[in-house]
């Protein structure tokens, strides 16, 4: 693979695929390889059909993971190896509908009580505060807070698009305390070394605020972003406003919200409900 994973990487690389990405890619490739033990080059598009199954069947891997890996092949055969042919078509399995773990207002306010360290309050109130996905606030740079105008430049988030999102006055006065004490200089958050701060260091906040509370949901530091979302919806935000904000770039990803928000159904009575009020009258 040392030839072949060179090309993927540099081909990703001026493709403009982020870091994640092209890490995620060049990981399935080398799985793929190192399952059929020959020269990808050697391999027929069965032998693609044959690995997928391995995986469903013997791993039972999530058919998104399958998802992913047939995309990772099909990049590589059509981009690396200029044998597209080979992959055109290949069916994708069916993709899983589930509906995003969402917080109530009261739980955010708990996690947000239990992170004392004024870094850590201000990476996660700017994550719920703005929507932001764990990659993007790590990135953020100084220059990108506009204060006066409460708005928050998001450069190359997902998709290498740039957007601006909310900047809430409780969320600057903080980064304002924290830019007092920190000094940050390019990086907004600072790693100890060089660079930013880690994703995983935030993804560590979040997980020991949530032990902390007690909370039960399978919540993540992702799971404020999908909670900025639904609170939106449910306070009467225009959904388009709020698919600008989260840099969607199709609606349709923007309103799986529309089923978890409580509106929807707070003013419909359970049918348990009106037959014991009716049998207590």
């Amino acid at each position: 693979m040392g030839e072949l994973q060179q090309r993927m990487e540099e081909q990703l690389k001026l493709e403009g695929y982020s870091y994640r990405t092209r890490k995620t890619y060049i990981q399935h490739i080398k799985l793929f390889v190192a399952y059929h033990k020959k020269d990808p080059r050697q391999l027929a598009a069965c032998d693609v059909e044959r690995y997928l199954l391995y995986l469903l069947d013997e791993k039972e891997v999530f058919h998104s993971y399958v998802n992913q890996s047939v995309s990772a092949i099909k990049y590589f055969y059509g981009k690396v190896l200029n044998q597209p042919l080979k992959m055109a078509s290949f069916p994708r399995p069916k993709k899983a509908r589930k509906l995003p773990v969402v917080l109530s207002e009261q739980e955010v306010l708990r996690i947000l009580a239990q992170i004392r360290n004024l870094k850590h309050q201000a990476i996660i109130m700017l994550i719920y505060s703005a929507g932001l996905r764990v990659s993007e606030v790590v990135r953020l740079k100084v220059s990108d807070i506009d204060g006066d105008r409460k708005m928050l430049r998001v450069k190359a988030g997902k998709g290498a698009k740039d957007r601006y999102t909310l900047l809430s006055e409780v969320a600057l006065e903080t980064l304002r305390n924290y830019c007092k004490v920190y000094r940050p200089k390019e990086w907004l958050f600072e790693g100890q070394r060089k660079g930013h701060y880690s994703r995983r260091s935030v993804e560590k906040i979040m997980e020991n605020a949530i032990k902390r509370t007690g909370i039960q949901k399978k919540a993540s530091v992702h799971t404020l972003r999908h909670s900025f979302a639904t609170h939106l919806l449910e306070h009467g935000t225009d959904i388009r406003y709020i698919q600008e904000l989260l840099g969607h770039s199709n609606i349709k990803t923007t309103q799986i919200y529309t089923h978890v928000a409580k509106q929807q159904t707070e003013k419909i009575t359970s049918p348990l409900d009106r037959i014991m009020k009716k049998g207590t009258t």
